[in-house]
C-alpha cells in the first residue's frame, strides 16, 4: 500500500512546490520513497511548465532541499480520484478545488493549516506577494513534519 498526497496553491511557484520539495526531502530521510508519493498543483494556469518561484528555489538551496525537476501545472479533475489527500494551502484554493472535482472525489480534501490549530490561521501566507519565504517555510516545514507522522500511521508496519 502506498499513500498520495498533492499540495495545491494558486500558481504552483511559491507554497505548493515548497511543500511538495519539503515533504518529498522528508520522505527521503524516512526511507519511505515508494510509500508516499507527493505532487503538487495550481487551481490557475498563468504559469504551467515554470521552475518554482526565485524566492521558493533560493530558499529551498539555503536548506540542501531538492526541487529538481519540478514544473507548475495545473490541477485537474483526474487528481481527485488518483490523490489519497490533497493540501490546498488556502481557504480560497480549497473552494477552488472543491468546485473542480465535484461532489464526491476519493481524494480527502484539506486545508494545510489545519494541520497546525495552534498557529490560529486558516491560510498559508502566499510569498509571492508578501515577499516572505522563510515565515511560509517555517509553516511548511511544520506542516509537513505533522502530515508525515498522520500518514506513517496508515501506512502498513514495517
Amino acid at each position: 500500500m502506498s499513500y498520495s498526497v498533492l499540495f495545491v496553491c494558486l500558481g504552483n511557484i511559491c507554497r505548493s512546490p515548497m511543500a511538495e520539495a519539503v515533504m518529498r526531502h522528508r520522505i527521503d530521510k524516512e526511507g519511505l520513497n515508494g510509500e508516499v508519493t507527493v505532487d503538487s498543483a495550481g487551481t490557475g494556469d498563468w504559469h504551467i511548465g515554470r521552475p518554482p518561484h526565485e524566492g521558493t528555489r533560493d530558499l529551498l538551496d539555503r536548506y540542501r532541499i531538492s526541487y529538481e525537476g519540478m514544473k507548475a501545472r495545473q490541477i485537474s479533475v483526474q487528481d481527485g480520484g488518483d490523490f489519497d489527500l490533497i493540501v490546498a494551502m488556502d481557504t480560497k484554493n480549497e473552494q477552488d478545488i472543491r468546485a473542480r472535482l465535484g461532489v464526491s472525489p476519493r481524494a480527502e480534501i484539506i486545508r494545510f493549516l489545519s494541520l497546525l490549530p495552534e498557529r490560529g490561521m486558516d491560510d498559508v501566507p502566499d510569498p509571492y506577494y508578501t515577499g516572505n519565504f522563510d515565515e511560509v517555510y517555517e509553516m511548511v516545514n511544520e506542516g509537513c513534519e505533522k502530515l508525515l507522522a498522520r500518514i506513517r500511521d496508515k501506512l502498513p508496519q514495517r
